[in-house]
């Protein structure tokens, strides 16, 4: 029987690799496979211009957050996990937010999945410096 298992939660400073999280929740018991990719884009509601890049920064607790969001979002629930957020500089289309959630049926993986990217734009203690085409930066915190 499956248990219940975080396979990666992990704050990194190396592109994401998406085939990575997919394999970690591999399960012959699970039947669903949900995933979430965040990806930087090339505008913001608040930029006056073009977004060319974001960096990030992570508090030094930042990891053992995530690992703490993903237990809280699978609950009692079986499920399979693995999570990652990137830090440092990421150009336009590079994943910042990677998620895989596995579990036997569809409607968990994907409720699990959901709550784990708002608890992570809620809670996770990373900062994001904006920076514009004309050199105009801003920050953004948890939950902005």
């Amino acid at each position: 029987p499956l248990m219940t298992a975080i396979r990666i939660a992990r704050i990194s400073d190396t592109p994401l690799d998406i085939a990575a999280h997919l394999a970690a929740v591999e399960d012959r018991a699970m039947g669903a496979v949900a995933s979430f990719v965040g990806t930087v884009r090339d505008h913001d509601p608040e930029a006056a211009g073009t977004v060319v890049a974001l960096e990030y920064s992570a508090h030094p607790d930042a990891e053992a957050t995530l690992h703490d969001i993903a237990l809280a979002a699978i609950s009692t629930r079986r499920a399979a996990v693995a999570v990652s957020h990137r830090i440092g500089r990421l150009e336009v289309g590079d994943a910042a937010v990677v998620i895989a959630v596995a579990t036997p049926h569809r409607d968990e993986a994907f409720t699990i999945c959901r709550e784990i990217i708002e608890a992570i734009k809620r809670e996770l203690p990373v900062w994001k410096r904006q920076l514009e085409v004309d050199g105009t930066s801003s920050w953004k915190g948890i939950g902005g």
